[in-house]
């Protein structure tokens, strides 16, 4: 089993999608959601950006937009 890769905060930031990469934190594990429809060019409902820890703005979320996304 591969040991899982750990971010900083601004190795997250290079993964905001304008590289066409695109990665979220959520509640401490770092997702890739490039391929995910729902997250087009890094941005997931007008709302939320790629590049950064999602976890205290998806508290209120009725679901989780990383659900179809893997580990990198």
């Amino acid at each position: 089993m591969s040991e899982m890769r750990v971010f900083t905060r601004e190795e997250l930031k290079k993964y905001d999608g304008t590289n066409g990469i695109s990665y979220v934190a959520y509640r401490g594990k770092v997702y890739d959601v490039s391929k995910s429809l729902q997250w087009k060019k890094g941005v997931h409902q007008v709302t939320h950006k790629a590049g950064q820890d999602l976890t205290e703005a998806l508290k209120e979320a009725p679901t989780s937009p990383i659900c179809c996304s893997s580990s990198p």
